[in-house]
């Protein structure tokens, strides 16, 4: 058998039976061609494939892993409450204690909804603008991705005075009508829409540091101003913080601009993966004014059978405990930084072109000379070069995301030997690319 036998033959299964062979379409490796990894077990900061190859692993369940694979006390927590029960359909403690952690953690939050995916608490924090402004139209970034609810999946249409464009079959064109797509960091632009717009806005919804176009910040001015028109227009700012909440720091992506920008707060933010521990669960919260527009208490329904499932809130209760410990967040962002730093270094020693940042746990990096601050320069990447790059850390043991615009994720698990070895094997394929 050669080594890539075992994934080879699950893939075919799973063709047969499964669109694509995934249940998540990244996850396929159509964008940098080969056979995905089957994964078997994971510990720490490693998985083990179906050959039982190890893998240095920096997805970490696309994020949610932050504490590593299989942290004991998480693993404890979880057991703990499997054994009393899977699903109740009723309230239980745990939920408000999730609860009461978010709250504390993040000063923009007075109360949160609990359901179970960031798609859910994306199109709940939708529908809960439009409710509580009576407004229709929204506004949304390109490169920005916020799940796969209908009024999200769309790209920019030909000019600010038309709206966008579905970017998916079964996507009505009279959804997509009303959400407006704008460039990131575009300040004309974001000025100019809501001149022609501002009006009928229920929201502007943000990924401030975007990782789904690999890791892209929203500066600084254009934060302030996407802050200062929502308040002028009586539009609300929504932060997509599904990736960046509790990842990029314990206050999330807000808390890094609210250090920049005096009282700077969204209205409404969406969170996920981080707050589950790795276990299927999501959130949207904000003022109480607002929250209070939800059913039971207001006109918006949402609702969910497993939202905030016991076993889910033990996992991501746990999770936040752990998070919370003093300097968590300073040695986590410390070996980020080392991660991010050997790289650039690597790449500039064998005159690879190469741009990398990161926050907290939270990197990203392009085979280009300086960091893109839109979609558009994003695409720029050499796509040919980041599959050899891809591949060439693949075959040496290191798994990055399987696309050429996703962020990565360093975990508490992870040693400085692991960065250490994933700087080496990084060099070893740029040198390769150089010639």
């Amino acid at each position: 058998m050669t080594q890539q036998d075992r994934n080879e033959q699950l893939f075919e299964r799973a063709k047969a039976l499964i669109p694509g062979g995934v249940n998540s379409p990244v996850r396929a490796f159509r964008a940098v061609g080969g056979t995905p990894r089957f994964v078997q077990r994971a510990q720490g900061p490693h998985f083990w494939d179906a050959n039982g190859k190890r893998y240095i692993d920096y997805i970490g369940s696309w994020g949610p892993m932050i504490l590593g694979h299989g942290h004991p006390a998480v693993l404890e927590a979880v057991q703990k409450a499997a054994l009393e029960g899977f699903s109740f359909g009723a309230p239980t403690e745990r939920e408000i204690e999730l609860a009461e952690a978010i709250v504390k953690a993040v000063p923009s939050i007075e109360m949160v909804r609990l359901v179970s995916s960031g798609t859910e608490a994306a199109m709940s924090a939708l529908r809960l603008a439009r409710g509580a402004t009576g407004r229709k139209k929204i506004i949304k970034f390109e490169g920005c991705y916020h799940g796969h609810a209908d009024a999200l999946l769309v790209k920019a249409g030909s000019g600010l005075a038309t709206f966008g464009n579905p970017t998916s079959a079964g996507v009505p064109e009279e959804v997509a009508q009303h959400t407006i797509v704008l460039e990131y960091n575009n300040l004309a632009q974001l000025e100019e829409a809501f001149v022609l717009h501002g009006k009928e806005l229920a929201c502007l919804m943000i990924e401030a540091i975007a990782g789904n176009m690999n890791f892209v910040r929203a500066s600084v001015p254009f934060m302030t101003r996407c802050r200062e028109l929502c308040t002028q227009y009586g539009a609300l700012l929504v932060f997509d913080e599904v990736m960046t909440g509790f990842r990029v720091g314990l206050g999330s992506a807000q808390g890094v601009y609210a250090k920049q920008i005096p009282g700077f707060k969204p209205d409404i933010t969406v969170m996920g993966k981080v707050i589950g521990g790795g276990m299927p669960l999501a959130a949207f919260g904000g003022p109480r004014a607002i929250m209070e527009q939800l059913a039971p208490l207001g006109p918006v329904y949402q609702a969910g059978t497993l939202s905030g499932n016991p076993v889910a809130t033990a996992c991501g209760l746990e999770t936040l405990r752990q998070i919370s410990m003093p300097g968590f967040f300073e040695a986590l962002c410390a070996k980020t930084r080392t991660l991010v730093d050997g790289l650039s270094a690597a790449a500039k020693a064998e005159g690879v072109p190469f741009s990398a940042d990161c926050e907290g746990g939270m990197f990203g990096f392009f085979l280009l000379p300086e960091l893109p601050q839109n979609y558009q320069k994003v695409m720029t990447s050499d796509g040919k070069k980041f599959n050899a790059l891809f591949h060439g850390l693949l075959d040496r043991g290191v798994y990055i995301a399987p696309a050429l615009y996703e962020a990565g994720f360093v975990s508490a698990a992870h040693t400085r030997e692991d960065i250490d070895q994933t700087v080496a094997v990084a060099r070893e394929v740029f040198k390769q690319m150089a010639v």
